[in-house]
């Protein structure tokens, strides 16, 4: 009886939580089309995107189309979530909060490379995950690095997150010599279609393009951040700090399968905080990213706890949420 009066626990056990959030979502994308109705795009440099973007992509397509690729990572979570087991519960609340997090970013409700690649990210995390003690991992692993190649043709910073994979797949007692050139040949599979292409209409600058795009490096300054970017960093980085703190101190209820995934999204999205903060000229491309791992994340955290200081936090969570979507489209007005 406890448990049903905590507000915390009736939304996440809702089975109306993500039709809810979904409708919220859709209402936040609408306002915002409406009161921004030229929401900046963020320029890339890199000319294969702006190719695709400018020649294939019209402009009313663009919303419409990060939406779609937004669901399509909303799906996976779920499907992550059923087939790992990672709330232990058959849970879509990390999808809602997924949703969420990013209705309250304006700037993002356009098309970048960075919602094509994680997509690509999310299914190439859903291979390496399958891939936990598996005696046979070559080919789960040829398939993850596969996704992670694809998607680094649109965003070639994805490359970068091949070793963090691999201490993952060494984690999960999957990285053997086979699996290790397995992923490679995986990876670099995209690329030899991409060099067919480039050399079949003689344009072999487009399949140098995504190596100069890889290690070009913007100088780290990290005064470059919009006041909107750090207010929605420092909110995503309490819920990645206290979801972390949870699922360390009380990982003993968790299987140690379990364990490990999520001692991975936490080192993993710890980089991808790293990164940012590194690279900020990429936040628009690395949000869609690190969105994933907050999203599992705070889902285990506020699905699994019932305290009264959880309940608490949970309420300040969804109040900080709501003023963090007002500060946003406020300071892009």
């Amino acid at each position: 009886m406890i448990r049903s009066k905590r507000l915390q626990n009736r939304i996440t056990a809702g089975r109306f939580t993500l039709p809810a959030a979904v409708f919220l979502s859709l209402f936040c994308w609408v306002l915002t089309s409406i009161l921004l109705p030229e929401i900046p795009v963020m320029k890339s440099n890199y000319p294969l995107w702006e190719t695709i973007y400018n020649d294939w992509i019209p402009t009313w397509a663009s919303a419409p189309l990060s939406f779609l690729l937004y669901g399509i990572i909303g799906y996976f979570l779920i499907e992550l979530n059923n087939t790992f087991a990672i709330i232990r519960m058959r849970a879509s609340v990390q999808t809602a909060i997924y949703f969420l997090l990013i209705s309250v970013c304006p700037a993002m409700h356009q098309l970048y490379a960075g919602d094509i690649a994680s997509t690509a990210f999310l299914i190439s995390l859903f291979f390496l995950f399958k891939g936990y003690q598996h005696p046979h991992p070559a080919g789960i692993l040829f398939y993850s690095f596969l996704f992670i190649g694809a998607g680094s043709l649109f965003f070639p910073q994805l490359t970068l997150f091949i070793p963090i994979f691999w201490i993952g797949a060494y984690s999960f007692q999957a990285l053997t010599p086979k699996s290790f050139f397995g992923g490679l040949i995986g990876w670099t599979l995209p690329y030899w279609f991409l060099f067919g292409h480039a050399y079949f209409y003689g344009e072999i600058e487009l399949f140098y393009q995504p190596f100069i795009e890889l290690v070009t490096f913007h100088p780290i300054t990290l005064w470059n951040f919009p006041l909107w970017e750090i207010a929605t960093l420092g909110y995503l980085f309490l819920l990645f700090i206290v979801s972390s703190v949870h699922c360390l101190v009380a990982g003993y209820e968790d299987k140690i399968r379990t364990r490990s995934y999520l001692h991975f999204l936490i080192f993993l999205t710890f980089c991808i905080f790293v990164y940012i903060l590194l690279q900020p000229a990429q936040t628009f491309h690395l949000l869609p990213l690190l969105l994933i791992g907050v999203s599992i994340l705070t889902g285990h955290f506020v699905v699994l706890t019932n305290s009264r200081a959880s309940n608490v936090f949970f309420i300040c969570a969804l109040a900080g949420l709501i003023l963090l979507f007002g500060f946003n489209v406020w300071m892009l007005l």
